[in-house]
């Protein structure tokens, strides 16, 4: 893992630093709802809408917050619960995965994801969506990077549900 780098589970109090976060998350995202013309606008004062139920992160055992931290300072967050993209039943799904620009290609991402795999053994899901073909790479190498990974499948889903890859896979 990075040395500098430090992943914890986000305190309600932090909720804030994580919505915050989230704006950048979905500028990020704006680029590719280019043809979904109600999704990635800015609404009227400037900011994307808020994300949904992100209050039930700290209320509902089975989701749960993480900040990623260097230095003291917030550079990510993933939210983790235990929601499947597919019918496929799931321990845990990453909901939702975002580092700062300024720390990608760092090897962050990576040591945070691991991080997060290291918190729970059991089924593990990470959806990408059919057109971030960066993400795509970046989960298919930390997945296939973390020692004692198994059990590794990757399934194309076009469906109500969900338009992208899902990589599901066993830790511990």
């Amino acid at each position: 893992m990075n040395p500098k780098l430090v992943v914890e589970r986000a305190r309600a109090d932090e909720a804030p630093i994580i919505a915050n976060l989230m704006q950048l998350y979905f500028h990020d995202f704006s680029a590719l709802w280019f043809d979904r013309e109600a999704e990635g606008e800015l609404g009227p004062d400037g900011r994307y809408a808020d994300y949904p139920c992100l209050d039930a992160y700290w209320r509902e055992p089975e989701r749960t917050p993480w900040l990623f931290r260097i230095k003291g300072l917030p550079v990510g967050f993933a939210l983790v619960n235990d929601h499947a993209h597919s019918p496929t039943p799931v321990d845990r799904a990453v909901a939702e995965f975002f580092v700062v620009r300024k720390h990608r290609r760092k090897g962050v991402g990576e040591a945070a994801a691991h991080a997060l795999f290291a918190s729970a053994w059991g089924v593990w899901e990470a959806a990408v969506v059919r057109r971030n073909t960066g993400a795509l790479a970046f989960w298919r190498r930390a997945v296939a990077r973390y020692p004692g990974v198994r059990d590794i499948v990757e399934e194309d889903r076009r469906d109500a549900q969900w338009d992208g890859a899902v990589l599901r896979f066993r830790v511990g």
